[in-house]
């Protein structure tokens, strides 16, 4: 995956079929779906793939246990039928996970039994393994950092979890294999239009500052949280179609609550439920869900929202956490689809909503990572409607994603699935790039290269943020790694000195609003 050639593709290509806007999960699910189809399809990211909402989940394929308790059987289904071909079609990066819900009142282990029973039952052939009610020593045998007081017992049951920007980047890499143009940093700029209807888009590589004007005969709109200011552009209103929702995540040391299953309390004081996952050799907290106005690239933690996670986590383990252990908090908006006058985001439906404009263009909201994929194959069929393509059914429910393997590996460098063979010999050909770029983690100077020729990674950010989770994990390490991966990145791009101090500069205001202390 080169940009080089990604722009190359765009220079020699006056039209494409399908034009998508957003590298986010739903965009780079259709131009998976769409490139699949025999399609030409061209996707355009302003930043970098995954750069906003798609980087910052709760890193979990699952059908939502809480949708279940809304009612909602319907999403519930759909959602655990995809994380079942997300795991058997990108294993790499995505596998599954024992979660014990603690129970500390008797009713409690039948009721959140019973309604997981259900859960299980809903996922059919793709059942990730078998629920089961916990006795109070069994619950710590899972989990033995659980406070023992009053607790009864708990619940066993299985989900999916993953690394959700290293399966965006590779969505881009099976795009591409699947003969799609992507390129990330090339912006949307404004669009051509023969009377009211769309007809083209005009574009700028944010990184040369070079514009386009690309001819199409369908454009999506699958920008997210950002979707009504691009529809604003695309049909000259301010209709609003989101409702977005913040979501925040702690991260912390493991050794504050110990053993291999997640913890799902079932029920916060907002309604919520909230998880302890481990991911990385760290410990995920999360989430909130706070309605905002403000949209914004990087999103602030409030405070009320890390008191909230941290006074929760501290009912349910002996341990104690305080401001001073959280080694990264990082925010996520959710592009809720406002579907009705309902405010509290936390029960809004996480449900796709597609719409056609009167321009033609095709405006997607809503969903969630684990139901990417569809919410992608119902975009394209109805773009094939809307657009008058000649019709090709979908192939994306077993076709493997870039990074498939069935062969096991055991290091940090599972992620990269089959690429890890060529990072292993890089190590093995080059001394150099087998040092390690941080004293207290295992990521290796071969992995920066690999990300910058292999991976489309253009700054410090898109190295330590979404190519490795460095940022995520440990956003004081990633600062002192930064002087390092700017002086790679520096070397393999031709670019001076100056240009190095500005990323370091640059990624070091980011990294400081991951920070608590």
């Amino acid at each position: 995956m080169n940009r080089k050639e990604q722009l190359d593709k765009l220079k020699n290509e006056k039209e494409f079929e399908i034009i998508i806007i957003g590298g986010g999960a739903t965009g780079l699910g259709c131009a998976v779906d769409a490139a699949s189809r025999g399609y030409k399809t061209l996707l355009l990211e302003k930043y970098d793939f995954a750069k906003g909402t798609s980087s910052r989940s709760t890193k979990l394929v699952h059908g939502g246990v809480r949708y279940l308790a809304q009612g909602n059987i319907r999403l519930v289904r759909e959602a655990l039928l995809e994380r079942g071909r997300l795991l058997q079609n990108a294993p790499h990066v995505c596998h599954t996970l024992s979660f014990v819900v603690p129970s500390y009142k008797w009713l409690q282990k039948w009721y959140y039994g019973i309604g997981l029973w259900v859960y299980e039952f809903l996922s059919g052939k793709l059942s990730l393994g078998k629920t089961k009610l916990l006795s109070k020593n069994e619950a710590l045998h899972h989990l033995p950092d659980l406070s023992v007081h009053k607790l009864t017992g708990g619940i066993l049951y299985f989900d999916g979890q993953f690394d959700d920007s290293r399966l965006a980047v590779n969505l881009a890499q099976t795009a591409i294999e699947q003969g799609a143009a992507v390129i990330n940093y090339c912006g949307v700029t404004g669009f051509i239009k023969d009377g009211t209807a769309i007809t083209g888009v005009k574009a700028k590589d944010e990184i040369s500052g070079n514009e386009f004007e690309i001819k199409t005969k369908a454009v999506i709109n699958a920008t997210g949280v950002f979707a009504d200011a691009l529809l604003q552009l695309a049909e000259g209103h301010s209709e609003k179609t989101i409702a977005p929702s913040q979501g925040i995540h702690l991260v912390i040391e493991k050794h504050f609550f110990k053993g291999n299953a997640g913890m799902m309390i079932p029920k916060t004081d907002d309604g919520r439920v909230l998880f302890a996952i481990p991911w990385h050799d760290k410990l995920l907290l999360g989430t909130t869900d706070t309605p905002v106005e403000n949209i914004t690239t990087e999103p602030k933690p409030l405070q009320e929202e890390i008191d909230f996670i941290i006074r929760h986590f501290n009912r349910y383990t002996i341990s104690e956490i305080h401001y001073k252990d959280v080694k990264s908090v990082f925010v996520g908006l959710r592009p809720l689809a406002k579907l009705s006058r309902e405010k509290k985001t936390a029960i809004m439906p996480r449900d796709h909503v597609i719409k056609v404009l009167p321009s033609g263009l095709v405006h997607v909201t809503g969903g969630k990572w684990t139901t990417y994929r569809s919410m992608a194959e119902h975009t394209i069929d109805k773009v094939i409607q809307t657009a008058g393509l000649k019709f090709s059914s979908c192939k994306t429910k077993h076709l493997k994603i870039h990074g498939w393997t069935d062969n096991k590996i055991d290091t940090h460098l599972s992620v990269y699935g089959a690429d890890a063979m060529a990072i292993k010999q890089m190590l093995k050909d080059d001394v150099w790039l087998s040092e390690e770029i941080h004293e207290l983690y295992p990521y290796t100077k071969a992995e920066i290269k690999w990300c910058i020729e292999k991976e489309m990674a253009v700054t410090v950010e898109d190295i330590l943020a979404r190519r490795i989770r460095l940022l995520f994990m440990d956003a004081k390490a990633a600062m002192e790694a930064a002087p390092l991966v700017a002086t790679i990145l520096a070397s393999l791009t031709g670019n001076n000195g100056q240009w190095r101090q500005e990323q370091i500069e640059a990624f070091n205001k980011l990294a400081k609003g991951y920070l608590l202390n």
